[in-house]
């Protein structure tokens, strides 16, 4: 564990950091990351030795709470916060309740503005969900030379704005590990092959909980059929409660509180005297 200073000026332990991550890319060590939308996935996601967790902005409090020594990063959606003012009054606040890094798919003005107000920020390169319009839907990028070096140049354009790091999505494998050889960034592959520095998986996509999980995706748990085992058994129960209630079964003796002895019949005599 480093014992670091977040944003906020808090004293705090954490597994990595940026300047470790940076090292680890340089000495070809594999890191690993994995998504949170709450304590109770951060918490399984830090007992299993993940490196780091990503979540949005607005889930980070209790990301943090349910894993308080891991490297976060806090994803600024692109229509949570518009303005720059919006974006940096963001990006501050989630820094100073102790997010590591924060990453935006925003134009390079952004990053460099964040930078500049010494915030640790990855950029988002490859096939961004939010502009996949203009390269043709969701596909894979990079499968040609030319997609290749604009996602090269687009690097490089990150790390001139003062990023250290970027997400690289659905970008072909070879090519990655290609133009890898020539950014400083610190890459954080989903959907680009092991040429990330970092491989990064979604949490439900890893447990098995996504009905039609992309084509990168692996699951090492079945937590679909524990999801709809429990969906079946939650609708036994609640039909269940419907007849029991229908049938006068429920509630019973055993789930109700009587009067004191007695106290019914002054309560009856009082009722009567009271007028109508």
């Amino acid at each position: 564990m480093k014992r670091i200073y977040t944003y906020g000026h808090a004293s705090e332990l954490r597994n990595l950091t940026v300047a470790d991550k940076i090292a680890n890319k340089a000495a070809g060590r594999k890191m690993t990351q994995v998504t949170a939308r709450n304590a109770a996935e951060a918490g399984i996601i830090a007992s299993q030795g993940i490196d780091m967790i990503i979540t949005g902005s607005d889930w980070f409090a209790e990301v943090r709470r349910g894993a308080p020594n891991t490297f976060i990063t806090a994803a600024l959606f692109a229509g949570r916060f518009i303005t720059k003012d919006e974006i940096l009054r963001g990006a501050i606040d989630v820094s100073m309740l102790g997010a590591d890094s924060v990453l935006t798919p925003r134009s390079m003005a952004v990053v460099e503005m964040l930078a500049k107000e010494g915030l640790c920020v990855q950029g988002h390169v490859g096939m961004v969900p939010s502009t996949a319009s203009r390269q043709g839907g969701m596909r894979t990028l990079g499968k040609t030379a030319a997609e290749a070096l604009a996602i090269l140049d687009e690097m490089q354009r990150l790390y001139d704005a003062g990023a250290y790091g970027a997400e690289v999505e659905c970008v072909a494998e070879d090519a990655l590990a290609e133009i890898s050889k020539h950014t400083p960034l610190v890459t954080n592959s989903i959907g680009a092959g092991a040429a990330g520095d970092v491989i990064f998986l979604f949490f439900e996509d890893i447990c098995g909980e996504t009905e039609n999980p992309p084509r990168h995706a692996q699951a090492w748990g079945d937590g679909a059929a524990i999801r709809r085992a429990l969906d079946a058994e939650r609708r036994k129960a609640v039909a269940g409660f419907r007849d029991a209630v229908k049938t006068g079964a429920y509630p019973d003796a055993a789930h109700t509180v009587q009067m004191l002895p007695a106290e019914r019949d002054r309560l009856r005599e009082a009722l009567d005297k009271r007028p109508r």
